[in-house]
């Protein structure tokens, strides 16, 4: 499924050949376990009734397990690059980066389900390899304490959460850019295969640009940031089209109103920006 690379040329990051290596792409979902065939018609009302209870109670468990996965992770490459994991509202994404050297090197991400110890992903975006976008894989998953390991095939990867235990940021979640200022006029933004999408955790943000069908990339940047009293401040460890942003801080107001995110201020550019973004829990 992830096929990111300890480098661009070498091998690859465990993570990433977990989800690729092995076998073909996952259809199966957990409600495939429960379906009923119009043949079985004549199955009395308590085994229906049973049935749908249990298929009720696991689809809480899946809930509950994704859930327990959301919030930002940490892991290297072995090189020194930093690898960040985002999920929020069952998207992810993956950036791996060198701060100290203002270096992007490759990031990926989508949709993802978590139950039964299995993490699925389908890719929407895959900078080094754009062909696995629209594909599935699947591997392995325990979580202890604060690590999450992965498996397969015998090969385990871990990551460490983020502490974001102190944050009571309002802005955690997977937002998609809906409305935009232009000439004193606010445009709605239609839902479509073009995406420009934040994902935000407790304390740390990625913004990224992407046609979910045809592959192409446009564009990311993240690092960490804060949310308090009017005020989001990024403070930016990345930045995919210019490494001269890497260590800019920038601020702007913004307002939770509706369900909506208003979002105001100055851009990386010095341009004025006034958007608007929703959840995409809520599309």
């Amino acid at each position: 499924m992830i096929k990111l690379l300890k480098n661009t040329f070498a091998v690859g990051l465990s993570f990433l050949m977990l989800m690729s290596c092995a076998g073909t792409d996952a259809s199966s979902t957990s409600s495939g376990d429960l379906t009923v065939s119009s043949g079985m018609s004549a199955v009395p009302n308590e085994t229906s009734a049973t049935a749908t209870v249990t298929a009720s109670n696991q689809s809480a468990n899946n809930t509950q397990q994704a859930s327990e996965l959301e919030g930002a992770w940490r892991t290297t490459d072995g090189h020194g690059n930093e690898v960040v994991m985002l999920l929020q509202d069952g998207f992810f994404t993956i950036a791996r980066f060198n701060q100290q050297n203002k270096l992007f090197l490759d990031t990926n991400g989508g949709t993802y389900t978590a139950s039964n110890g299995k993490f699925e992903i389908k890719y929407e975006f895959n900078t080094l390899d754009s062909t696995q976008v629209g594909t599935t894989r699947s591997a392995d998953y325990k979580l202890e304490k604060d690590q999450w390991i992965m498996g397969k095939d015998g090969v385990t990867d871990t990551w460490n959460r983020i502490n974001e235990s102190n944050s009571k940021s309002p802005l955690a979640g997977t937002w998609r850019i809906t409305g935009r200022e232009r000439d004193g006029q606010m445009n709605t933004m239609r839902p479509g295969a073009r995406k420009t999408l934040k994902v935000l955790s407790g304390t740390r943000f990625q913004w990224i640009a992407f046609n979910s069908e045809t592959g192409q990339f446009s564009g990311t940047g993240g690092g960490a940031y804060s949310a308090e009293n009017g005020r989001y401040t990024e403070n930016i460890e990345f930045f995919s089209r210019d490494n001269s942003r890497v260590g800019m801080s920038l601020s702007f107001n913004f307002e939770v109103k509706d369900g909506n995110w208003h979002h105001s201020g100055q851009s990386s550019t010095g341009t004025q920006v006034n958007e608007i973004w929703s959840r995409i829990s809520k599309d």
